[in-house]
């Protein structure tokens, strides 16, 4: 059934489809632009030399050795992506993740070389002790009445002596992911302590229990060896939580925020960024979101390119201002 307004003298029938005619006047009269700009590019980094080793889980990825950076990061400034993510797979694990604060360890090292190469690119330096913890949960644990579980309080003073190592070795934003009560603030103190007042923190401020996850645990080597990971990472069924976790960590010192993972928590980040529009609001891509269109596409089921590029924009149009994503050098390529 027409609307009224269709036939009245006030509202000439609308023409809509006018403005999708031309592909030039489709482009001036976009709403939402995704631009390499706008991308971070996770990269996984690891003990050894002359080590490329290909994630099967994740194509056109792979952990890699210290020696083997500096031409990936000169690929990367080649394509203009303007900065990284590192996460690191250390030489040996022990119950408390001791190598995570270590000056010589893997990430610390990573970010002197990509310092070295290239100093205009972008280092964040992923904080978390999954990845260095032999039983790969987020920090201490603790046995509570025959349950594991982590201890948040004890693990607080290891993130900040592990965020201080990061900033000595040359991390530009720090970017804590295992979702601790009171870590912003247990980092904050410990960076301005060291004499580091002017190092950012980028908060995972709503990290979600996901399963979108599965590809990153073959990546870091970071499944855990016992139970999960919901006593610590939000539930996914809620959101007005997320702008308690977002609000209080913006209280303690967060400058930037994050939602995690980005295309099933669209409602999220648009809640988020209406929450704070003045915040810089980060979503990412995870490598769940990024294996099934790679997945999908391999077979012919979807054309990649228009998939990802879709998937990105809503992201961007839900409000986040940056977006991680394991397609950044894909789009790159694209945009040429």
């Amino acid at each position: 059934m027409p609307h009224d307004f269709d036939s009245s003298p006030r509202f000439p029938q609308l023409r809509m489809r006018r403005l999708r005619q031309h592909p030039g006047l489709r482009e001036l009269v976009r709403e939402t632009e995704v631009t390499v700009r706008d991308l971070i590019l996770p990269l996984f980094v690891r003990h050894g030399t002359n080590t490329q080793q290909p994630i099967a889980s994740m194509p056109g990825h792979a952990q890699l050795s210290i020696d083997l950076l500096a031409d990936e990061i000169r690929e990367i400034t080649d394509l203009g992506i303007p900065g990284v993510i590192l996460f690191g797979i250390p030489a040996w694990k022990d119950v408390a993740g001791s190598a995570a604060s270590r000056d010589d360890g893997v990430v610390q090292q990573a970010v002197r070389k990509i310092k070295d190469t290239s100093r205009d690119l972008l280092v964040m330096t992923d904080l978390c002790f999954c990845e260095y913890t032999d039983h790969g949960h987020c920090g201490v644990v603790i046995d509570r009445g025959g349950r594991s579980d982590v201890d948040n309080d004890a693990t607080l003073e290891m993130l900040a002596q592990q965020a201080v190592s990061h900033a000595r070795a040359g991390a530009d934003v720090i970017a804590p992911s295992g979702m601790m009560d009171g870590m912003v603030a247990a980092i904050r103190k410990g960076l301005d302590a060291a004499g580091y007042e002017q190092t950012p923190i980028l908060s995972y401020a709503a990290k979600y229990a996901s399963a979108f996850y599965g590809p990153f645990r073959e990546a870091a080597e970071s499944t855990p060896q016992f139970g999960d990971r919901r006593s610590y990472q939000m539930d996914p069924a809620n959101a007005r939580e997320a702008l308690r976790e977002v609000a209080l960590d913006l209280a303690e010192g967060a400058d930037l925020v994050m939602v995690k993972p980005a295309l099933s928590y669209l409602d999220v980040i648009c809640r988020v960024k209406q929450a704070h529009p003045e915040v810089p609001l980060c979503a990412y891509n995870v490598s769940g979101e990024f294996s099934m269109v790679k997945a999908a596409a391999a077979n012919g089921w979807l054309d990649e390119q228009r998939t990802t590029l879709e998937i990105l924009t809503s992201i961007k149009r839900a409000g986040a201002d940056m977006i991680i994503t394991y397609s950044a050098k894909d789009v790159a390529r694209w945009a040429k």
